[in-house]
């Protein structure tokens, strides 16, 4: 299809993003790509700050904005409402808390279409104000914090497994169906693990670029990080093949200590000294990937560092091992179940 006849819907998930979503709204509407060939779609949940009275003032004065409930007020159902709803041929996926470059659309058609791939999409650069932020920020995009994500921490261009805010032709839901609504994080994964089962290629280049607003506290990254360890196990359980063994690092570090410990305690010095000397190689390989992002970015942050990197790895380790206890029973069930959730637990 000609570039020029590419319809675009561009698909914002939200709740209480009122920080943020002024930011997201006017990176979207500022695209070098014609503005009566693109429409925003936001879906929120029901948002009960200042989020909605936002999004409506941007609707005065771009009428390509749309605003959609989400009774669920979970992401996947979010997507699902909008695919529902969009009337693109390319849907590309921005969350409240990102940023998009002016030539974001612009390049995913682009890059769509030059590399035959059904979704494209290039690296999200974390950033902050505050000082935890950053220094959140600059973990998320360290290998050793976030794996060879190549969409946090940047690369050369070529196909990938997964990555975010991708750029979809509205065909491959056709053929794979919508986001999975058991799904509460890695909804994402999941279904470009599907689109790759299917025969479809997931492009990646640096040179599709935005700015993602990551968690400001301490404790609300160990519960995002917990939350992605513990909806890994669903994933796992529908696609057991779509697992790679780095994902089984830190549930097994997390158990090795846990269990080292407790039977330590009980009167096994020889696995007592194991836990020690696990622990002390862990430290020590924090202390190293600290010193080295510390050394480049500021040595402000060298104390802060290896808390939140413990914190990237503990916490998804201790979520994908509660998540075998709760999903126990449902290995091999591929259904969805549709669940509930309160706003306390999104």
């Amino acid at each position: 299809m000609p570039t020029e006849n590419i319809f675009v819907t561009v698909v914002v998930p939200i709740r209480n993003e009122e920080k943020n979503i002024a930011g997201c709204l006017q990176s979207i509407v500022n695209q070098t790509y014609p503005s009566e060939r693109y429409e925003v779609l936001v879906i929120d949940g029901f948002s009960d700050d200042q989020t909605r009275r936002i999004v409506r003032d941007f609707q005065s004065y771009h009428p390509q904005v749309k605003l959609l409930d989400n009774a669920r007020r979970i992401v996947p159902t979010a997507l699902n409402i909008a695919l529902k709803a969009a009337r693109g041929d390319v849907i590309i996926r921005v969350d409240g808390h990102a940023e998009i470059a002016p030539d974001y659309l612009e390049k995913c058609i682009e890059n769509l279409q030059s590399s035959g791939a059904e979704c494209a999409g290039g690296y999200i650069l974390s950033i902050n104000d505050s000082f935890t932020g950053k220094a959140i920020a600059l973990a998320m995009s360290s290998p050793f914090g976030v794996g060879n994500a190549r969409f946090r921490t940047s690369g050369k261009p070529g196909f990938v497994d997964t990555l975010a805010f991708g750029a979809y032709r509205r065909e491959i839901f056709q053929q794979i169906g919508d986001f999975d609504e058991e799904l509460v994080r890695c909804q994402d994964d999941e279904f470009n693990y599907r689109l790759r089962k299917a025969g479809g290629k997931i492009y990646f280049t640096p040179e599709i670029r935005s700015k993602y607003y990551p968690r400001v506290s301490l404790k609300k990254l160990w519960r995002q990080y917990f939350g992605y360890g513990f909806w890994k196990i669903r994933v796992m359980q529908k696609h057991l093949q779509m697992m790679q063994l780095r994902q089984f690092i830190p549930p097994a570090f997390v158990g090795f200590l846990l269990l080292s410990f407790l039977l330590g305690i009980l009167g096994t010095p020889l696995v007592l000294n194991a836990f020690f000397g696990v622990a002390g190689i862990y430290a020590i390989a924090v202390l190293f990937a600290s010193v080295s992002v510390a050394s480049k970015h500021g040595w402000r942050y060298m104390l802060l560092l290896p808390v939140i990197f413990s914190i990237l790895h503990i916490s998804y380790g201790s979520g994908f091992l509660l998540g075998s206890f709760k999903f126990a029973p449902r290995w091999f069930d591929r259904k969805s179940e549709k669940i509930q959730y309160s706003a306390n637990e999104i």
